[in-house]
């Protein structure tokens, strides 16, 4: 996948000025944040199952070596491979190899985070492979040549009119814009493809050490079908994944559809293990595990280690009022809103991603809602300073930041100037309020600003009578 976080500001300010993705978000954004309250306060012990998550999974990664040799050693035992990669490219190269080995022509994949964090479609068609995304979101954004806006909605930008006309033209089909209608037409036009791909590619939502098994959630049943009908198998995970036992992933599951949909559960919970065996009435001959580390490991023994949590539920973008005005695609890389403001910066540079944890407004919704407790407010503010103390801030923002720095440690200057703005800015409002302030445009193009009373702070203070 493309990186093009450095056009964060002009893809947010096109992002805002868009009708149909203002549009679509605002559809999105209530069904998300309504859904989710209704579905944790049906359980009184939330709380406590997260508070049990979130020290759970720090146990889980303070021995993350040891589980993971045992996941290796359990997958082995069922007849599967596991495959290490340090990074991306390592991670290519190895699925490459496995799709050629096979002699694969066609390629299903079921939803895989990862597999748009290696760029791993446009590896396989490079070699001539065709790549049918099974999911329905990452079906359609695929036939609109667009990346995913969304972790667990990946079409969330779209309206059912523009799904519509997309399998309109690519489809050559008139389908209602209904939500049922898409959903047909799409299960007619992915049933073909799932008996024909050579190679079914996979994500992992968690990956179980005592079994060897890996777990995938879908609503639509495409994980099933994309691993079963296949003759090779590879799953795609991150090396947090790993779970010691069932009972693990059992105390996350009860967090993630709730925290993710609003839902009790997903609809399909697959848990698949090792290639088919005898007696079996499917499975793929082939199992293969690729275990991405891609900058995990530095994360793991350094101040990021909490973001390792994560479960990738969506929960932090669908309560951000950043997220919730300009989308996903205003980020530029796979990770979007409060999760991608932390982990894009770490695995892309946080030179490359400088705007996106600056773009945060630091209410601190994204930590309330985060299903296992990741402080994601103080992570952010983390790479801000990261990013201070390697000087990357750009040259015009430090030259004001020297500025202001002259000026605060000059007293008599400081009021002075303080007090001539306040006393400017007093005379640009009206009705107590600022409409319009040149060189603030991007903040008064969308709200208000309070105007001044027309006196400092501090002579106000000293006109009740208040010493210094």
């Amino acid at each position: 996948m493309q990186i093009r976080t450095r056009e964060f500001v002009p893809r947010a300010t096109f992002a805002l000025h868009d009708p149909l993705l203002q549009r679509a978000l605002a559809n999105a954004a209530g069904g998300f944040i309504g859904k989710r309250a209704k579905a944790v306060a049906e359980v009184p012990e939330f709380e406590a199952l997260r508070e049990a998550a979130r020290q759970r999974k720090d146990e889980i990664l303070a021995e993350l070596d040891l589980w993971l040799e045992r996941y290796e050693a359990q997958v082995r035992a069922v007849g599967g491979q596991v495959h290490w990669a340090r990074d991306a490219e390592d991670a290519r190269a190895i699925i490459r190899a496995l799709c050629a080995r096979a002699g694969a022509k066609t390629v299903a994949k079921g939803k895989s985070m990862v597999s748009e964090e290696i760029g791993l479609n446009e590896a396989l068609a490079a070699d001539g492979l065709e790549v049918i995304e099974t999911d329905l979101g990452e079906y359609i954004v695929q036939l609109a040549k667009e990346p995913p806006s969304h972790i667990i909605a990946p079409a969330v930008h779209k309206t059912k009119e523009q799904v519509a006309e997309l399998f309109a033209e690519h489809h050559g089909t008139t389908p209602e814009p209904t939500v049922s209608g898409l959903v047909t037409e799409a299960r007619q036009q992915l049933r073909r493809a799932f008996f024909r791909a050579d190679v079914g590619i996979t994500g992992a939502n968690f990956l179980i050490a005592e079994t060897g098994a890996s777990v995938i959630v879908t609503n639509e049943g495409n994980g099933d079908l994309t691993q079963t009908l296949a003759r090779v198998h590879i799953v795609t995970a991150g090396i947090e994944k790993v779970v010691p036992a069932l009972e693990d992933a059992t105390l996350f599951l009860r967090l993630l559809a709730r925290s993710a949909t609003g839902q009790d559960s997903e609809t399909y919970t697959t848990y698949s293990m090792g290639p088919r065996r005898a007696g079996d009435p499917d499975g793929p001959q082939e199992y293969h595990v690729v275990l991405v580390d891609n900058g995990r490991s530095r994360m793991l023994g350094g101040p990021w280690r909490e973001m390792l949590r994560c479960i990738r539920c969506g929960a932090c973008m669908n309560h951000c009022p950043v997220y919730g005005a300009i989308g996903g695609h205003a980020y530029g890389w796979v990770y979007p809103g409060p999760m991608g403001s932390v982990l894009t910066p770490l695995f892309v540079g946080l030179d490359t991603a400088y705007d996106l944890p600056n773009a945060c407004t630091l209410n601190g919704r994204c930590g309330e809602v985060c299903p296992v407790k990741i402080p994601l407010p103080d992570l952010i503010r983390e790479v801000r300073h990261a990013q201070q103390r390697d000087g990357l801030h750009p040259p015009a923002e430090q030259r004001v930041k020297a500025l202001w720095r002259r000026v605060a440690e000059r007293p008599a200057l400081y009021h002075g100037l303080e007090r001539l703005a306040v006393r400017l800015l007093a005379t640009l409002g009206h009705k107590g309020r600022i409409r319009r302030l040149p060189g603030l445009s991007g903040w008064t193009d969308a709200r208000d600003l309070p105007a001044p009373a027309g006196r400092t702070f501090l002579e106000l203070w000293h006109a009740k009578g208040h010493d210094e």
